[in-house]
């Protein structure tokens, strides 16, 4: 039975809608203000039916842009509060690169060490052939000049921790309601006084749009404008940017077993991301795929039965109506993988490993990554609109961030949080946009 009304209700049972609700109920709770009888959440599916449900799951803290780096500091610090119940794997993350990146990559590595996060930096080309080949010994991959070893982050199993997260806001007090479809918000004085649902209406006192891919329909439903001006860098203003772009995300496995892929320890190696500029050839007739930048990443992952990851998304064009419909792509043919994306990811293995030559008739042929929500500049919005309608709109960054719905709780009772602070809407007016690296990565 859906509640009528209720002082919090959360719409998203994904990653940050369930972090939210969980954080938010503990610290009503613990401030004496009320319990997590106080927080609905409510999703069309179920808890992890949408894109934190068949995310790639990797943890990291690699980001060129030093507010995500903080940020990320922050998550990361959540999924090992508790890895168990976040079927969280701490095996680290390697980032791969070459001479076009060295200066992206030594600075990421200072950054990293000004705020206590511990990595270790290898650089020359000799260098970084000698430090994979003692983790890896059918390693040869070329055109590698700096490596950034992050001894933290890793990846976790989606589903798993999706259940862990439910179960600690369950444990709370709140309640999460399945099958619920928003159909609309009505708004009254500037505020949103009540969620529409196919099951009724829902009075409430704050808002918390935590939809992923379905962002754009929330946006609409706050009657909030498609089309945004942007200041970009140089000061010029693009008065008619479109406010969402949908990118389709390339992710795959190759069926092997995920024990063929340990380190030389017999170990499960960090999760590694490659980005080269060697000039990328097909594994089975040598033609060449491309002579530019390309970039991957992987890791054995026993949930997905092999070894999973992907490579950077393409941007697409969506109807009015086709992200309502299915936005993470699981009932969308047209957003499976295409042929292009299969030769090019097993090829670029193979460029790297020995152990994945001639794999390619092991990929499984099946949806996989489904599509990402896009801001003006890649990067997340967290703020609030029509004055009680906080917005979590992650920019295709959403699962590792599993820390976000604590900062979003207290920000919720009062407390701006600075973490949360260089994410704000209004960046786009005042051009105080993220920087960007030479990452081939649109998130970057």
């Amino acid at each position: 039975m859906v509640p009528d009304h209720a002082p919090y209700v959360v719409i998203g049972a994904g990653i940050h809608g369930l972090s939210t609700a969980w954080h938010l109920a503990a610290e009503l709770r613990s401030r004496g203000q009320g319990d997590g009888r106080d927080v609905l959440v409510l999703d069309k599916s179920d808890v992890g039916a949408g894109a934190s449900g068949v995310a790639c799951g990797v943890v990291r803290n690699n980001y060129f842009q030093p507010a995500m780096r903080e940020l990320m500091a922050h998550s990361v610090g959540v999924w090992e509060s508790d890895p168990d119940a976040f079927a969280y794997h701490g095996v680290g993350y390697l980032q791969l690169a070459p001479a076009a990146m060295h200066d992206d990559v030594v600075q990421i590595y200072s950054e990293q060490r000004a705020i206590g996060y511990e990595s270790e930096l290898i650089e020359g080309e000799d260098a970084c052939r000698s430090y994979m080949r003692e983790m890896f010994s059918d390693w040869h991959g070329e055109g590698i000049s700096v490596i950034l070893h992050e001894k933290r982050g890793g990846y976790a199993t989606n589903q798993a921790s999706l259940r862990g997260l439910a179960a600690k806001a369950r444990a709370e007090g709140v309640q999460i309601c399945p099958g619920v479809q928003v159909t609309g918000l009505n708004l009254d004085g500037g505020s949103v006084t009540a969620v529409e649902t196919d099951q009724g209406s829902i009075r409430c006192g704050q808002l918390v749009v935590a939809a992923g891919p379905w962002v754009r329909d929330a946006w609409s439903m706050l009657e909030l404008p498609s089309r945004i001006p942007v200041t970009g860098p140089d000061g010029q203003v693009h008065r008619d940017h479109p406010m969402w772009t949908y990118w389709a995300l390339q992710e795959g496995t190759i069926e092997v077993d995920p024990n063929e892929f340990m380190d030389n320890r017999g170990q499960f190696p960090p999760v590694v991301h490659v980005d080269s500029d060697a000039p990328l050839r097909d594994d089975i007739d040598g033609s060449l795929i491309t002579d530019q930048m390309w970039g991957i990443y992987y890791k054995p992952d026993f949930h997905f039965g092999g070894v999973q990851g992907g490579a950077a998304p393409q941007r697409i064009e969506l109807d009015a109506d086709r992200v309502a419909v299915d936005p993470y792509g699981t009932e969308s043919p047209d957003f499976v993988v295409g042929d292009d994306f299969i030769r090019m990811w097993t090829s670029a293995l193979a460029a790297c490993h020995k152990r994945f030559e001639g794999k390619r008739d092991l990929y499984r042929k099946e949806p996989s990554g489904g599509i990402g929500a896009f801001t003006p500049d890649s990067f997340p919005v967290f703020d609030v609109f029509r004055r009680n309608a906080y917005l979590i709109a992650d920019a295709n960054h959403g699962y590792k961030m599993i820390g976000v719905g604590a900062l979003v709780a207290q920000e919720l009772l009062g407390e701006p949080h600075p973490l949360l602070e260089p994410f704000r809407f209004s960046r786009y007016e005042t051009g105080e946009l993220h920087p960007t690296s030479n990452s081939p990565f649109p998130w970057s």
